[in-house]
């Protein structure tokens, strides 16, 4: 095995006073160490993950990391600042800075020995010893030294003071995990761990991090008088830890006061508190805030991922079968969907007998879209007991004509029903059956009852007048709406905006009429701009990106065809105060002129390759092709202004002179 850091990924003198520039920096050894093959590439992973979550640490401490394709080595660079730099500590700069580079398969052994390294941060003596460093060989010995021998995947510290006081030490179990699972992860494991010890409280933790998911023993749990929960992302099989006192808090909160946490988790079980499995905390905040509105920051992360969780999974059975019937209108026109069924009626050598065949096949696949959508955000939010009842709820919205709004209430219902049920503390014997039996018999009941008489009419009425708002949507009404769902496209290109815009326009699909078939083409058309526009400008005016950008806008033209939004990130990451506005701008073009033409769109995803599918096919292509130039105009304007004005990191072009290039900040 490589070793992770060597003398030359050593910076004991980093000038950089941003985190930008620090990343920069350090990634620029690692490219040198032949660890990172596109710097640029590289550089817009760690941006992305940076947007996800500050990575500053209480006690003077960033740790930017990613996992990047860009990275062929699982690698270490560090640098010491002494005037501190800013990665968004409550504390303030930080002036131990470790780039960590994982590659995107990283393998187990590889990303344990990182784990390792995030947990020895928690270590004050650890710290001490890279601060007091003067030599980059040494520095790097050491960190080597101490990775070499990382602890295990579950840390189960001994309380030897309880024990020696002939007491049974107060039980503690954790889950920690984090959206990269590299870092934060573990040390918020280790840092709860050590509070523990400190305290006389048995701590065993879970890490749901990357480098692996190793069950803490039921016996354990059971053992266990509470339970705290220090994740950014959904806790895996939750349903083991019902029954028990909860603190549920973001992974920040572990790793900066995880004595707090415990604390808390005494007074619950001292109270007697039986938490629902996923009750959030009222004092204990979401991660790494004072308190103060950050519950409702976190349940607002957890409302998203369990909303995000069911179009995931609808997704592919909108893509199957609107795809399909597209094809069937294209071979056989609109009447085939009226055809008999071909299981009485095919006749091999008839083009309609196939087209009638597609159209059926993607009409059966059509009708799961609404149950799916339900059952897996009831799955997100409760795990598999939520599976039945969201299903089941999903159905009955079909049933009740509420749609694709009733799939969503019928799967936050079912989640929320699994979700009190097992709060209710239950014998033993009786827990074997509790998620296969007991909780979907009786959570399919309570949905059932609520779909069917208290919420199911109400939400089929408004699912109604938001078909009919659609349907009679026209001139400048249907404008503003395709500049709303172009903005939304073009803003976080993949993120959650887009994805909210992306699922309004698929879930009309699943009772498609005039006006959702005008929404599913304006968004498909504003989401192709972005990494069209990026193609264009690298193409016409070279000057203004680096080799990299352009070697990226030569793939973008092929995503952007493909609708693949994603396509522009790495321009955005690298120039989000260009870029990201510019886009923006096309999107909203494209979205306006597309609602403005009627064009139509029956199939969720395809990109060009579909436009014979498309109504006003000629208009929709111009509306794109609109859209893109805007885009490309306003961000050539914007950085070619840039080139002339030389920023504060000391760009050539002063002068203007042809020759110059633009360094684009990461």
């Amino acid at each position: 095995m490589s070793e992770l850091i060597t003398a030359e990924l050593v910076d004991l003198d980093l000038s950089a006073t941003t985190k930008d520039a620090a990343a920069r920096s350090l990634a620029e050894r690692m490219v040198a160490a032949h660890r990172v093959t596109d710097l640029d590439g590289f550089l817009a992973d760690v941006a992305a993950r940076e947007a996800q979550m500050p990575t500053g640490l209480d006690g003077g401490i960033g740790i930017p990391h990613c996992r990047s394709e860009h990275v062929n080595a699982p690698t270490l660079a560090f640098g010491r600042s002494a005037a501190g730099i800013d990665f968004g500590a409550a504390d303030g700069p930080a002036d131990l800075i470790f780039l960590i580079a994982a590659p995107a398969g990283a393998d187990d052994d590889h990303l344990t020995i990182l784990s390792g390294l995030a947990r020895r941060l928690m270590d004050p003596e650890f710290t001490a010893a890279l601060r007091a460093g003067t030599d980059p060989a040494a520095v790097a010995a050491l960190i080597r030294d101490e990775e070499a021998t990382p602890e295990a995947e579950g840390t189960e510290p001994e309380s030897e003071t309880a024990e020696a006081a002939g007491s049974a030490p107060f039980r503690i179990v954790a889950v920690t995990s984090c959206p990269t699972g590299i870092a934060h992860t573990y040390m918020a494991a280790e840092s709860l761990a050590a509070a523990g010890r400190a305290e006389g409280v048995e701590v065993t933790v879970e890490t749901q991090g990357s480098a692996g998911f190793k069950k803490l023993d039921a016996g354990v749990i059971a053992a266990a008088d509470a339970v705290i929960w220090a994740h950014d992302v959904e806790v895996r099989e939750k349903a083991r830890f019902r029954g028990k006192p909860l603190v549920d808090v973001g992974v920040k909160a572990g790793i900066n006061r995880p004595a707090e946490l415990i604390a808390e988790a005494r007074r619950k079980a001292e109270r007697g508190e039986i938490s629902a499995v996923s009750e959030a905390d009222d004092d204990s905040g979401s991660g790494d805030g004072d308190g103060s509105g950050a519950d409702h920051a976190h349940f607002g992360v957890r409302l998203r991922t369990y909303l995000m969780s069911g179009v995931s999974y609808m997704v592919p059975f909108v893509a199957a079968g609107g795809l399909l019937i597209a094809l069937s209108f294209a071979i056989g026109g609109y009447e085939i969907a009226s055809a008999k069924s071909v299981a009485d009626h095919f006749v091999w050598g008839e083009a309609d007998s196939w087209a009638a065949l597609l159209n059926q096949i993607g009409s059966a696949a059509f009708a799961f879209l609404v149950p799916v959508l339900a059952g897996y955000i009831a799955y997100g939010m409760a795990d598999r007991p939520a599976l039945v009842p969201g299903f089941v709820g999903g159905s009955i919205a079909l049933t009740v004509n509420a749609g694709f709004l009733g799939g969503l209430v019928a799967g936050l219902l079912a989640g929320a029903v699994v979700m009190a049920i097992q709060r209710v503390p239950v014998h033993a014997t009786l827990r074997g059956i509790m998620p296969v039996l007991v909780i979907p018999l009786i959570a399919s009941a309570v949905v059932g009852f609520l779909m069917f008489i208290v919420v199911g009419k109400p939400i089929a009425s408004l699912q109604k007048a938001l078909t009919d708002w659609l349907n009679g949507l026209s001139g400048s009404n249907a404008v503003i709406l395709g500049v709303v769902l172009g903005l939304m496209m073009c803003f976080d290109m993949g993120g959650p905006l887009n994805k909210v815009a992306y699922a309004f326009a698929v879930g009309g699909l699943a009772d498609p009429t005039d006006g959702s078939l005008k929404v599913m083409a304006a968004v498909m058309a504003a989401g192709m701009v972005p990494p069209l526009a990026m193609a264009l400008a690298t193409t016409v005016r070279k000057k203004l990106f680096t080799k990299t950008e352009r070697e990226n806008g030569r793939a973008a033209w092929v995503l952007g065809a493909s609708f693949i939004t994603e396509g522009a990130i790495p321009f955005a990451a690298a120039d989000p105060l260009r870029v990201i506005p510019s886009v923006m701008a096309g999107g909203a073009v494209t979205g306006a002129l597309s609602m403005a033409f009627g064009a139509t769109l029956r199939a969720p995803h395809g990109g060009v390759f579909v436009v014979p599918l498309i109504g006003e096919p000629f208009l929709y292509l111009l509306a794109i092709a609109a859209g893109t130039l805007v885009a490309t105009a306003l961000v050539v304007l914007l950085k070619g202004a840039r080139r002339a004005a030389p920023d504060a990191a000391g760009e050539k072009g002063a002068t203007g002179s042809d020759d110059s290039r633009v360094t684009v900040a990461a």
